[in-house]
């Protein structure tokens, strides 16, 4: 999908136009506030904020909320990631005024109602049972909470039970106060034309009190010494599940497009990717193998995942070093290197034609860098990598030194 961006001035927060020919408009509002900015205390309360955003506003009960929207036949919603917390609408753009004045409200103006705080922590703690009866995903929260130790990205975003049933309005209000502040949020619409000084959006955003330096202050540095290690867990579960990974790049680090690649190569989607023909295909040893990366403000994190019968475990893991070991010893050919590309780069035009998606990770981006980042940018930093660029990366984080290993069985 092509898009270009229009940057909007406004004295407290900043605002981005994806213009769209499309009937259907894309809106929402990007908060810099995310598990990350949770004290030890705060685990899970951004998330929980999330949630209770929906349940009541100075103007509108949590039923006016949901008939605004889905009354006209839109989708409201919103999720919380590690440095971030994004509300966002689909509606018919003749609607666009009214969803962008409910997503202010919702933002900004939420009270968190006593009597819906105690109903809301029973959906979230079931929400918590059911994600930790699931191995598969669990898994992932606690490799990060290993490589993370101690610190805040560590923890997962969803917290523990107790913790959220502990959780009150006035808790709820004290970090909305803290972290929802206009200059720490970016407002994005993916429409039309839009007239811009025509809408309410102006008038419905508060003044911030908050200046920029102390609303972007990350609220704890990473520790870079961490030693990695070999754990297993007894789950009592049928199938072993096994993660191996490794701290990697971060956001604003050029070597992340190297690892982009390599990462797609190893464990990406496409049924061709080295370890699914190397543990699935050829060996016939697992239904799922993949490997995932993620990019923080001044970190990141590289793994790979995979679940087997607990007596396939050493095997798979020697298949996984074997095709590390292949990107470590030896270069890219040519020919492998632009295979590697074409087959990305297609995944990528594939991916943008998801217009909500593309239109989140636009927000998002610009939200943590102030840049607007297209699928044609991405494509262009893929053109300029070499092979010496994946396999430095590769000597780098793949080295078994390097890797932390976590054992599900």
């Amino acid at each position: 999908m092509k898009m270009s961006s229009r940057i909007i001035e406004h004295p407290d927060m900043r605002v981005l136009h994806l213009p769209s020919t499309s009937q259907v408009a894309y809106c929402g509002i990007a908060v810099h506030a995310g598990s990350r900015h949770e004290t030890p205390q705060q685990q899970g309360l951004a998330h929980f904020c999330e949630h209770l955003a929906f349940k009541g506003t100075e103007r509108r009960t949590a039923t006016q909320i949901i008939n605004a929207i889905e009354g006209l036949g839109g989708e409201l919603n919103a999720f919380t990631n590690k440095e971030d917390t994004v509300y966002y609408c689909a509606i018919e753009q003749r609607h666009l005024r009214r969803a962008l004045d409910v997503l202010q409200d919702i933002v900004f103006h939420s009270q968190y109602p006593e009597n819906e705080v105690e109903k809301e922590r029973e959906v979230v703690c079931d929400e918590i049972e059911s994600y930790e009866d699931t191995p598969a995903e669990l898994i992932y929260d606690d490799f990060e909470n290993i490589l993370f130790e101690g610190h805040p990205l560590g923890h997962n975003i969803l917290g523990t039970s107790e913790q959220v049933r502990s959780y009150t309005s006035a808790d709820a209000l004290r970090f909305r106060q803290k972290w929802y502040q206009p200059e720490n949020c970016v407002l994005f619409v993916s429409c039309g034309r839009w007239n811009v000084d025509g809408g309410r959006w102006k008038e419905n955003t508060p003044a911030s009190d908050k200046s920029p330096s102390i609303l972007h202050h990350q609220p704890s540095t990473i520790n870079h010494h961490h030693l990695p290690s070999t754990i297993t867990r007894d789950r009592g579960t049928h199938q072993a599940h096994v993660m191996v990974g490794t701290r990697a790049y971060a956001a604003g680090d050029e070597r992340r497009w190297a690892l982009y690649l390599l990462n797609n190569i190893l464990g990406g989607p496409a049924l061709n990717s080295r370890l699914s023909m190397a543990l699935r295909e050829r060996n016939a040893l697992v239904y799922t193998v993949d490997s995932s990366m993620v990019s923080y403000s001044d970190t990141g994190m590289w793994s790979i995942y995979f679940g087997c019968d607990p007596d396939d475990t050493k095997r798979c893991l020697r298949l996984v070093r074997q095709q590390l070991d292949r990107l470590i010893d030896k270069p890219l050919s040519e020919s492998q290197l632009r295979a590697a590309k074409r087959q990305l780069q297609g995944q990528l035009a594939i991916a943008a034609e998801n217009r909500e998606q593309t239109v989140l990770d636009c927000a998002r981006t610009f939200l943590h860098t102030g840049k607007v980042r297209t699928v044609n940018d991405v494509m262009a930093h893929i053109a300029t990598l070499s092979a010496a660029d994946l396999q430095q990366s590769a000597q780098e984080l793949f080295a078994p030194e390097r890797l932390t290993t976590l054992i599900y069985q």
